[in-house]
């Protein structure tokens, strides 16, 4: 045999470690685990501690925090009113007719709606004299009204689709105090003809111009009682996190040709106070939720080293066997990671769980941020290979004989 055919029966009869396949690597690692279950429990039950406590810490605060905006939305904080203000000849401005539409142009916005002024006067009857207004406005509004301002029906019903073309009529809570007429379908005198009651709202704490007015339909105001379409206030309500930016383009999308001429309410103090308290509080779920982790990988790694220390003779029968020192690393990195996800995964159900506990124990919404979830799960698997990575290559730079040896 020449030289070339020697040398290429040599490489031809050279041992080759088995490549491990996935599933290979994931049953290598369970059997590790299966071989030490009580250890197993406790680190795994301190990753899912951890874990446990970075969901409920973000979870409950989240639930706190929908049931604030639940509160702060009933307070209006995210409501703007858009108005005329003065011309420069010092007259009155209008709004144009297409403020509403254009401002519901705006992407941030959530609901708009707005009532317009008219020269009409409501009374009890037509024997009243006509002086005696009770400063009653009559005021055109929109179908959309109630929503946007968080108006609720004490009696009868809004104005909608089936009223808002006829001589129909609601109250607010003080004018129907100043009528004392309570009842739907009883007559009022507006406007020089007969409206009929359809209903009386509830007190409107975030617009009480509300209370004292008379509301008519749009297309009613028009027919009955010369309204020029102009509206007199558009309420806004806009994304909490988007106010500030909606309130400074209000202005030249509901009067393009004169901004100048319109006056925006100011945002809530509350919002304010809210945003900066968010602020803070992601800050501190962060440290907290860092510190958890931090604990159940040191946990993993701790586990990781005693395995090392105890399996010796086996990582040495492994390797006189032919196992290659890659596949030792892989075995014990792949114990680390099956540690960390079985803690990983139980902590997300246990912290899921304390948080529904807590909210419904408050009656407040259940939060638990999708984020929060993965977060904890990717962390715990990322701090788990780095907490394994150092006791696998340790493992597999033990020779044969000294890990049989068991110095």
């Amino acid at each position: 045999m020449t030289g070339d055919g020697a040398a290429s029966g040599r490489r031809r009869g050279r041992l080759r470690a088995a490549r491990l396949s996935p599933g290979d690597v994931i049953r290598l690692g369970g059997t590790g685990l299966r071989t030490r279950p009580l250890r197993v429990f406790l680190s795994a039950l301190g990753i899912a501690i951890g874990v446990a406590a970075m969901i409920a810490v973000v979870g409950i605060s989240g639930s706190g925090r929908a049931e604030v905006d639940r509160r702060l939305d009933s307070l209006g904080t995210n409501l703007l009113r858009v108005a005329p203000g003065d011309s420069l000849n010092g007259t009155k401005a209008k709004l144009p007719e297409e403020a509403v539409s254009m401002i519901r142009r705006i992407p941030p916005v959530r609901q708009v709606a707005a009532t317009g002024a008219t020269d009409a006067h409501i009374y009890r009857n037509e024997r009243i004299a006509i002086g005696r207004t009770g400063s009653i406005q009559v005021l055109a509004a929109d179908a959309d009204l109630l929503p946007a301002i968080g108006g609720h029906i004490g009696r009868g019903r809004w104005l909608d689709s089936a009223t808002e073309d006829y001589p129909a009529v609601v109250l607010g809570a003080t004018a129907a105090n100043r009528l004392d007429v309570y009842t739907p379908g009883t007559r009022v005198w507006l406007g020089g003809r007969w409206f009929s009651l359809v209903g009386v709202l509830d007190p409107a704490p975030l617009a009480p111009e509300i209370d004292g007015a008379a509301l008519v339909g749009r297309p009613a105001a028009r027919t009955y009682l010369r309204f020029d379409g102009h509206p007199s206030t558009v309420y806004v309500r806009a994304e909490d996190s988007q106010v500030t930016r909606v309130r400074a383009v209000l202005p030249a999308t509901a009067s393009p040709a004169k901004p100048g001429e319109v006056r925006v309410s100011r945002p809530s103090d509350a919002l304010a106070a809210r945003e900066a308290t968010e602020s803070a509080l992601t800050g501190l779920l962060l440290g907290l939720g860092g510190v958890s982790l931090l604990v159940g990988g040191v946990g993993v790694g701790n586990t990781m080293v005693i395995s090392v220390l105890e399996r010796r003779p086996e990582i040495g029968l492994r390797r006189a066997l032919g196992a290659t020192r890659g596949q030792i690393r892989t075995q014990f990195v792949a114990e680390s990671l099956l540690l960390s996800l079985i803690g990983g995964l139980g902590g997300t159900v246990l912290g899921t769980a304390i948080t529904a506990g807590y909210a419904l124990s408050r009656d407040w919404p259940t939060v638990v941020p999708v984020w929060a979830s993965a977060a904890g799960i990717g962390c715990t698997l990322g701090i788990g290979m780095i907490a394994g990575l150092y006791p696998a290559v340790r493992a597999s730079r033990l020779s044969p004989t000294e890990a049989l040896s068991g110095t």
